[in-house]
């Protein structure tokens, strides 16, 4: 199991000018400015992928790279009571609708109003815990900025059982998202192999060397410069979608990351859905589970209709 995150902060003239602790405390309230410069010391924080002292001046576009290591036995998460979207529940298995801007799991740099601190007390604890300590009940993840379904597992046994249909390929997940670009190809395959960026470890990229990856595809709706389409995940690896939609030219709208176009309308980040999921639960029945388009998706949609050639 990978126990490094990785996340990344982009200089805007709002922190043009602070000393990086300062700045990377008013992302992460919960860390003191002593344990920001600890981080900045041990070269867990970086600028442009180099290391900088803790009273480096923020200049503007500079490119803050956090990376943390999870040590689970110094970690205690908190059950909140944040509302939680359910969509299915049985005995063992429950699908939740994760919103935009929410964190799947906690990490060592944000621990509170993540989905798992709303699953914690929603279950009162009752989750798997084959995914370590940061992660109970999760199975399979969203991006913070990506909102949609997600199988969350109450047991053990129903996390290996969930976790062996996604390996199997016998669960389907499907996601929609607005591309830059018209698509040509009304369907297709996208298969290369993945892995971390060689030299900025908070993105994904396509490498020889790495492993492989399938996403397919489908054109739903065509704009003058735009595609709406449906993908569907055959493996599932971080950020799949997001890269392999910019390896084929037609990068998400509005992701900050890995897009090239940010439209006048306003999102929480990238514009992609998880809204349709297939499983079998453990008593052999399949699941389905499809919700509507949510508000981002929507409002996307109407104001690309309305861009004309």
């Amino acid at each position: 199991m990978d126990n490094t995150n990785f996340h990344k902060i982009i200089v805007d003239e709002n922190l043009t000018g602070q000393r990086i602790d300062v700045a990377v405390s008013q992302y992460f309230n919960k860390l003191s400015r002593s344990q920001i410069q600890k981080f900045i010391k041990n070269f867990q924080i970086k600028v442009n992928s180099k290391p900088v002292k803790p009273s480096y001046k923020l200049d503007v576009d500079d490119v803050i790279e956090i990376c943390e290591v999870e040590n689970s036995d110094e970690i205690v998460i908190q059950p909140q009571n944040i509302p939680v979207d359910v969509r299915y529940e049985d005995e063992n298995i429950i699908v939740v609708n994760k919103p935009s801007g929410m964190l799947t799991h906690p990490t060592t740099l944000e621990m509170q109003n993540t989905l798992v601190n709303a699953l914690l007390f929603y279950t009162k604890g009752n989750l798997s815990f084959c995914n370590g300590f940061l992660r109970p009940g999760i199975v399979h993840r969203l991006d913070r900025d990506t909102s949609g379904l997600l199988l969350i597992a109450k047991n053990d046994e129903a996390h290996i059982f969930l976790q062996n249909q996604i390996k199997n390929k016998t669960a389907i997940r499907k996601y929609v998202a607005a591309l830059t670009g018209v698509l040509e190809n009304d369907c297709g395959t996208i298969e290369t192999n993945y892995g971390r960026h060689p030299t900025k470890p908070y993105k994904m990229s396509v490498l020889e060397e790495g492993k492989p990856a399938v996403t397919h595809y489908k054109v739903l709706e065509r704009f003058a410069k735009h595609t709406f389409a449906e993908f569907t995940l055959q493996t599932g690896r971080t950020h799949q979608i997001r890269v392999h939609s910019r390896y084929i030219n037609h990068p998400i709208v509005n992701d900050e990351l890995y897009g090239t176009e940010k439209l006048k309308v306003k999102t929480m980040g990238q514009v992609l859905q998880a809204y349709d999921l297939t499983f079998e639960n453990m008593k052999g029945e399949i699941i389905n589970v499809k919700i509507d388009y949510d508000e981002d998706v929507e409002k996307t949609l109407t104001y690309l209709k309305n861009i004309k050639l």
